[in-house]
């Protein structure tokens, strides 16, 4: 199929989707209300719950929940075929990513912001809740110990990004001082920060900055420690300094970024023909473990996620300012999410099959360029592998625009980065909400403090950043089960959804439901699949936890699938 086809139906498709399906959640299933109350007004605060702009809401949220998640998740599916990744993005995007995502939104802001694991008490009973919280709080915890490492890889391979990236903060600060403090206009704020965000990308390009080893501790470590300390204070400032207007920012960035690799895209097919050098289904790759059901877990964002739920029930539902953005945010952002998982797909494959410079020098094209990278499931692995091929890709397409192989590297280094970097700071703050709620639901109430829980969430992720030594690897080591637990959570989010519904009377909850079921099927065989790998690797730790927070879902499945059916 003809890439400009693939762009142009999935396209429309969304947007279609978005009127219809969003629409019939919001209208008919939720019953959206713009005059009912909502926690940003309600408990306004100045800190955490700031009733903000609708444009503004979406950028935090866009950049909260994407991470790297939809640029290198469809990196590492492409091996079983474009077109199994393709609909997997599509489908699961619209019936069951957005779904989920607008679901645990409205249900928050309708709980006065509470995450989804505090909410579980009330629609279910004090055991799933606290059944909950420790999942809640494991997956977090692997997120901000590994994402200080994959920021920290990026700025390896991509040292250009690290002055832009950096720069970010003062340009969000002062945005914010221009905006909230001084009351001056947002779109041409907006319009100076990203003018001088794109003057930070050139000097960026031109003097890369290569973080040292210091004290004995390599560079990935150093950077960990920088980052997490950044991410401590980050998470205690009110969301108005800093969170919210760097991902605001940061969204924009981003938007720019995307637009330029789209019209490349197209500007190449048109001119220059970009054939698809990816077969269009791949069951048997070389190494690679089953395409079902692990398609349906390295694939999670872009397609559904269950770390979505802890930003749309930890941040995101205490900043919007009336239920009638509710789906605009929640279900139009992972549309949009989606959209960039499927750019990212041809990125991968027609992309990569324009020009690939092996590493002997050679300059391949078309389906050799494509095997070379993705032959094998050990040729294409690792995240330095992945980042190649997407920056590659992405590179190829800008070229047609003028923009040389030197800039594009830099543009797309700082737009992945960039990403990374918001969901590290996200990621932080929900994590020091879960602990406040655990520490409060528990009796713990000193540790509710912000300062402690905070230092809690930075300090234990740090543990587990550097329980290997001082590279702070030590996350990777919990990393191969990450992709299931993270699925697991959205099953057991979309199964609180469920809960929510059925007390609402009707049949609604079907709408949760049967994603739910399918969810949770392909994640728990997933799930067993990795225990016997792990028990057969002797992986005592990892399998131990594995098999933790299967036990801890599947218990949490029967209590919900109890309380339903004694109220039907």
């Amino acid at each position: 199929m003809h890439v400009i086809l693939i762009l142009i139906i999935t396209s429309l498709g969304y947007y279609i989707a978005y009127h219809t399906y969003g629409r019939y959640l919001a209208t008919k299933i939720f019953q959206i209300n713009p005059e009912r109350p909502v926690p940003s007004i309600s408990k306004a605060d100045g800190k955490e719950y700031v009733a903000s702009d609708k444009q503004v809401m979406f950028g935090h949220h866009f950049t909260s929940i994407a991470g790297t998640g939809p640029i290198v998740g469809p990196a590492i599916g492409v091996i079983w075929g474009w077109l199994p990744a393709l609909l997997w993005v599509f489908f699961g995007s619209i019936l069951m990513g957005a779904v989920h995502d607008f679901s645990v939104l409205v249900i928050s802001m309708r709980n006065e912001g509470k995450s989804i694991a505090e909410i579980a008490d009330k629609y279910c009973n004090k055991r799933v809740q606290l059944m909950f919280f420790i999942i809640v709080f494991l997956a977090l915890l692997i997120v901000i110990a590994i994402f200080g490492l994959v920021i920290a890889i990026i700025f390896a391979k991509f040292p250009q990004s690290v002055i832009p990236v950096w720069a970010e903060i003062p340009i969000a600060i002062a945005l914010s001082f221009a905006v909230f403090k001084k009351g001056k206009s947002l779109q041409k704020g907006t319009l100076i920060a990203v003018i001088i965000m794109a003057i930070t990308v050139g000097v960026g390009a031109f003097f890369p900055i290569q973080m040292p080893a210091i004290s004995g501790v390599p560079m990935t470590g150093v950077w960990t420690i920088i980052l997490l300390t950044y991410a401590y204070f980050a998470s205690i400032l009110p969301v108005q300094i800093l969170l919210q207007p760097r991902d605001y920012i940061n969204a924009w960035q981003l938007y720019i970024s995307l637009g330029l690799i789209v019209l490349g895209l197209v500007l190449t097919a048109l001119v220059n023909g970009m054939p698809m050098p990816a077969p269009m289904i791949n069951p048997d790759p070389v190494g690679a473990p089953s395409m079902w059901p692990f398609l349906f877990i390295t694939i999670a964002c872009g397609a559904i996620s269950g770390f979505h739920s802890l930003v749309c029930s930890g941040t995101s539902s205490k900043q919007i300012k009336s239920e009638s953005d509710a789906q605009y945010v929640g279900y139009g952002a992972m549309l949009t999410e989606a959209f960039l998982a499927t750019v990212m797909i041809i990125a991968v494959t027609a992309g990569l099959g324009l020009s690939y410079i092996t590493k002997t020098g050679a300059t391949l094209t078309g389906k050799a360029a494509w095997l070379t990278h993705y032959g094998s499931w050990t040729a294409s692995s690792g995240l330095g592998s992945k980042l190649d091929a997407v920056v590659v890709g992405c590179s190829n397409m800008m070229s047609i625009l003028g923009i040389s192989p030197f800039i594009g590297i830099t543009i797309v280094g700082v737009f992945i980065a960039s990403f990374a970097g918001t969901t590290l700071d996200s990621a932080t703050r929900v994590q020091r909400y879960v602990i406040t709620e655990f520490m409060g639901v528990t009796g713990m109430k000193k540790w509710a403090n912000k300062w402690l829980a905070t230092g809690l969430a930075v300090v234990s992720a740090a543990l587990l950043a550097f329980s290997s030594g001082a590279n702070g690897k030590g996350a990777l080591l919990l990393w191969p089960m990450f992709g299931a637990v993270n699925q697991l959570l959205g099953g057991l989010a979309l199964m609180i959804a469920t809960a929510y519904l059925h007390k609402k009377g009707g049949v609604k909850w079907l709408v949760t439901a049967i994603p739910c079921v399918g969810l949770m099927s392909m994640t728990l065989w997933a799930s067993i699949l990795n225990q016997v790998k792990f028990n057969t690797s002797n992986n005592i730790v990892v399998g131990s936890l594995n098999l933790i927070i299967m036990g801890l879902a599947m218990i949490i499945s029967v209590e919900i699938l109890i309380i339903v059916t004694k109220k039907a």
